[in-house]
């Protein structure tokens, strides 16, 4: 019969790809990886208009090496303090990196993508800036149906508007490693149980920020396969 593990990894395959178990990933990278995903997630649970995470995993899929799942709100608009949210989340992991580990890494690449097409946005067509109540851009779509712009503007505007944009991301950045600074000691934790059990559930993300304890992970089981019949330990496939 179908199991709610069946649903999940379905899912899970159609938004990321198949698992590649059998790819060989250094510990330092499936530590970064492990830190990048959590401060997603950890800056998603503590932004107030942010969407939550229900999913992270460090089991490579697709091309990635790790991925985070969020449960969408049901909004038909965005404010302003929503958008920022969304952008602080999507530089959390890069912010995350540096917090953890004093460096930064090329794995921020898509991330940078979408922040800047979310703060280009709020400059150019939804008067969210100083820049002014102006629309500037053409139509286009990419991330939340938000995606880069380009208008017929001058030069004098492209530099007030290029240099909104960098205050917006720069700000948001900012905030992203002040927050995970302030609570390194859940990123930290958060990256350790990660690690260890290859995914998280939204479930245990929130037991975890609430100061509780998850229980021990049985040496040769993945969390998801749940305890192994007769005492006897399962395999972890290659």
């Amino acid at each position: 019969r179908i199991t709610a593990r069946d649903v999940d990894e379905a899912r899970d395959r159609v938004l990321m790809g198949p698992e590649r178990r059998s790819m060989v990933v250094r510990e330092t990278d499936r530590k970064v990886t492990a830190y990048h995903e959590v401060g997603h997630a950890l800056a998603a649970q503590l932004l107030p208009h942010a969407d939550k995470a229900h999913k992270l995993t460090v089991v490579p899929r697709g091309r990635s090496l790790g991925s985070a799942l969020y449960t969408p709100e049901d909004r038909m608009h965005y404010t302003r303090a929503a958008l920022l949210d969304c952008i602080c989340v999507a530089l959390a992991g890069h912010a995350a990196e540096q917090v953890a580990t004093g460096q930064v890494t090329t794995g921020a690449a898509n991330d940078f993508q979408q922040a800047t097409g979310l703060a280009r946005r709020m400059v150019t067509e939804w008067g969210m800036s100083e820049v002014g109540q102006l629309a500037l851009a053409q139509e286009s779509g990419s991330y939340l149906g938000f995606g880069p712009q380009q208008g017929v503007y001058s030069d004098h505007t492209a530099e007030q508007i290029d240099a909104e944009v960098s205050r917006i991301l720069n700000g948001q950045f900012e905030r992203a490693l002040a927050l995970l600074t302030e609570h390194a000691h859940i990123l930290h934790r958060l990256t350790d149980e990660l690690v260890a059990r290859e995914s998280l559930s939204g479930e245990e993300l929130q037991t975890v920020l609430a100061g509780g304890t998850l229980p021990p992970v049985e040496l040769g089981l993945r969390p998801e396969d749940g305890p192994a019949p007769s005492g006897q330990l399962t395999p972890d496939p290659a």
